[in-house]
C-alpha cells in the first residue's frame, strides 16, 4: 500500500528523490535513442538534460551517505501517493518530439513541486539548502525545454525535424492508406456496378458492394502487412500499416454501396454515382497534398481510371 509524502522521514525523502532523478534520467535516455535518428537536434539537448539529472541524482546520494550510511533503502514513485503514473517510452509505439516536449514539461513540474515540497519538510539545513537548489534546477530545465522550441526554430532545426516527422507520417499511414482507399474506391466499381446493371435490384448491388469491399479490404491488409517489416524501409510497423491499408480499401468500397440501402434503384444508383465522384476527387487531393502530384496531373490519372473501370462495370453488367 502506498504511504502518504507527509509520512516520510528525511531518509526516505531523501531515497525517493534518488529514485526519481534516477527515473527520469533513463527516461530521458530513452527519449534521446528514440530520436538520436531522425530529430538529432532534440536527441542532444534531451542527452544534456539526461547527464544534469544524473549529477542530480549523485549530489542526493552523496548527501545521504554523509547524513544516513551507506545503504539506501528502494522507495520509488508507486510506493508513494500522489504522483503521476507515466507511461514507460518503451510502450510508446508512436511518440512525436512535441509530445515528448509536453512530457519533459510535465516531468520537470513535477520534479519542481516534489523538491519544494521535501525542502519545506526537512529539518537539516545543509539538505534543505540541496533540496532547493533542485528545485530551482528543475525551473531551469522547464526553461531549456522551453528553449528548445524556439531555438530548433532559428536554427532550422525544427523546420528538419518536421519535415522528417511529415515524411514518417506518409510513409507509414499516407501511403498505405492510399493504396488502400485508391484500391477499394476503384477496384470494387466493377462487381459493385455490374451487379446493379444487371439486376437493377439494391439489395443484390448492396449485398455485392459488401463483400466486394470487405473482401478487399481483407485481402489488401494482409497483403501490406505482409510486404515490408519496416525495419529497413521506415514503413513502420507492418501490422498498424496492414491495419490502415485495409480499413481504408473496406471503406473506399463501402462509400459507393451503402446508397444501395435505399430501396429506390434509381435513386441508390444516382446518389452512388455522385459519391463515386467525390471520393475520386478525394483521392486525387490527397495525392496533390501528401505526394507532390499536381493536383489536374493526380485528378486527370485517377478519374480516368475511375471511369474506365465504372464503364467496364456497366458493359458487363449490361451484357
Amino acid at each position: 500500500m502506498a504511504k502518504p509524502f507527509s509520512d516520510l522521514t528525511e531518509k526516505e525523502i531523501l531515497a525517493l528523490a534518488i529514485a526519481l532523478e534516477e527515473e527520469d534520467a533513463r527516461i530521458y535516455a530513452d527519449l534521446a535513442e528514440r530520436f538520436k535518428v531522425d530529430f538529432p537536434a532534440s536527441a542532444q539537448a534531451i542527452l544534456k538534460m539526461e547527464r544534469e539529472e544524473s549529477e542530480h541524482r549523485q549530489r542526493l546520494i552523496d548527501r545521504f551517505r554523509a547524513r544516513f550510511g551507506e545503504h539506501i533503502p528502494l522507495i520509488q514513485r508507486s510506493d508513494v501517493t500522489g504522483f503521476i503514473r507515466r507511461k514507460p517510452v518503451w510502450l510508446m509505439k508512436a511518440l512525436s518530439v512535441a509530445q515528448a516536449r509536453r512530457q519533459i514539461g510535465v516531468m520537470e513540474l513535477e520534479s519542481r513541486t516534489f523538491y519544494e515540497a521535501a525542502a519545506a519538510r526537512t529539518a537539516d539545513a545543509e539538505t534543505r539548502r540541496l533540496l532547493g537548489d533542485l528545485a530551482h534546477a528543475e525551473i531551469e530545465h522547464s526553461a531549456v525545454a522551453n528553449r528548445l522550441e524556439s531555438e530548433q526554430v532559428a536554427s532550422g532545426a525544427r523546420a528538419e525535424e518536421d519535415r522528417s516527422q511529415q515524411r514518417m507520417f506518409v510513409l507509414q499511414v499516407v501511403q498505405p492508406g492510399l493504396a488502400g482507399l485508391m484500391d477499394g474506391s476503384v477496384s470494387t466499381l466493377a462487381p459493385l456496378f455490374a451487379a446493379a446493371f444487371a439486376t437493377h435490384s439494391s439489395r443484390d448491388a448492396l449485398l455485392v458492394g459488401l463483400a466486394s469491399s470487405v473482401g478487399a479490404g481483407i485481402s489488401m491488409g494482409f497483403a501490406e502487412a505482409l510486404s515490408d517489416d519496416g525495419a529497413l524501409s521506415g514503413r513502420g510497423h507492418p501490422l498498424i500499416r496492414g491495419a490502415v491499408c485495409g480499413l481504408m480499401t473496406a471503406l473506399g468500397g463501402l462509400g459507393h454501396t451503402l446508397p444501395f440501402i435505399v430501396g429506390d434503384f434509381h435513386i441508390a444508383f444516382t446518389i452512388a454515382v455522385a459519391v463515386v465522384l467525390v471520393e475520386l476527387v478525394i483521392i486525387s487531393w490527397i495525392r496533390h497534398h501528401y505526394m507532390d502530384t499536381r493536383f489536374l496531373s493526380a485528378a486527370f490519372q485517377v478519374i480516368v481510371g475511375g471511369l474506365l473501370v465504372f464503364a467496364a462495370g456497366m458493359l458487363i453488367g449490361s451484357s
